[in-house]
């Protein structure tokens, strides 16, 4: 059963990047029944184990499942214990970070980051609506101080622009945010750093994030300051409620995993 449950996790639909998806997909999917009774944290090989009745859990590629802290340990262990009758991996964002880490991260951390900094090129806080004023304000008074961040902190001059159509950023910029990023060596870290990315279209909110400069409420709020105008004209969709709440336990997941791996 135990390899059975990893097995599925490892399946090559389930690495789908969208949360959404992934959800949709294990839904339908036969979930395997919990098989232990105590999932718990153990310090092992100069870290800290995630272990079931005893034996260490394994990632999909049969990796110990071994964080730096004990607190991003005991964030998969909560994952586990809160586990019912069965177990589902779409309801375990921390376990899914951690795998992806020690399986993937941990082997070619740059490209990781040189992903991340491919979204600060075209970063969603540098383009701007043109209309309507009420908007275009909200925007302005909203992600302005991140940019100025961005600019007096990390030295990253980013430009804005209006409407959809690329703008190519300075090379100073882009090598500025480079610098901040490659101080991120952890794996566990990093692979927190792109999901928020990926998550909230921004590097420049991930690395504030990171940073300590704005919580991850904050950078989900500042994220979705366009969709939420667009509810307040139209009303919000049931659907996209629904997607939105997957991909916040998502964005949550990996904020505390970063604060865990930085304790």
């Amino acid at each position: 059963m135990r390899d059975e449950l990893f097995s599925m996790d490892a399946k090559q639909e389930l690495s789908d990047p969208d949360p959404v998806r992934r959800a949709q997909i294990t839904s339908k999917l036969p979930l395997p029944k919990r098989f232990y009774k105590e999932a718990a944290v153990a310090e092992r090989d100069g870290g800290f184990s995630v272990e079931l009745d005893g034996r260490v859990v394994k990632t999909p590629a049969r990796q110990n499942l071994v964080l730096p802290t004990r607190a991003a340990a005991q964030l998969i262990a909560d994952e586990f214990t809160a586990q019912e009758k069965e177990i589902d991996p779409a309801q375990m964002p921390a376990t899914r970070l951690a795998n992806t880490a020690i399986d993937g991260i941990i082997n070619d951390p740059q490209a990781v980051l040189e992903d991340v900094l491919r979204f600060a090129s075209s970063d969603m806080l540098c383009y701007r609506a043109g209309s309507p004023q009420r908007l275009v304000q909200r925007q302005t008074e909203s992600w302005d101080p991140m940019i100025d961040w961005a600019a007096a902190v990390l030295n990253a001059r980013f430009i804005l622009a209006e409407g959809v159509i690329h703008v190519e950023q300075p090379r100073e910029a882009l090598g500025a945010f480079g610098v901040h990023l490659g101080a991120f060596t952890d794996p566990f870290a990093i692979a927190a750093l792109h999901t928020i990315t990926t998550l909230t279209g921004s590097a420049i909110l991930a690395l504030a994030v990171a940073k300590g400069e704005i919580s991850g409420d904050e950078a989900w709020e500042l994220a979705h300051l366009e969709e939420d105008w667009t509810s307040e004209q139209w009303g919000e969709d049931a659907e996209a409620a629904i997607r939105r709440d997957i991909r916040k336990r998502e964005m949550q997941a990996a904020v505390q995993m970063l604060q865990a791996v930085s304790v």
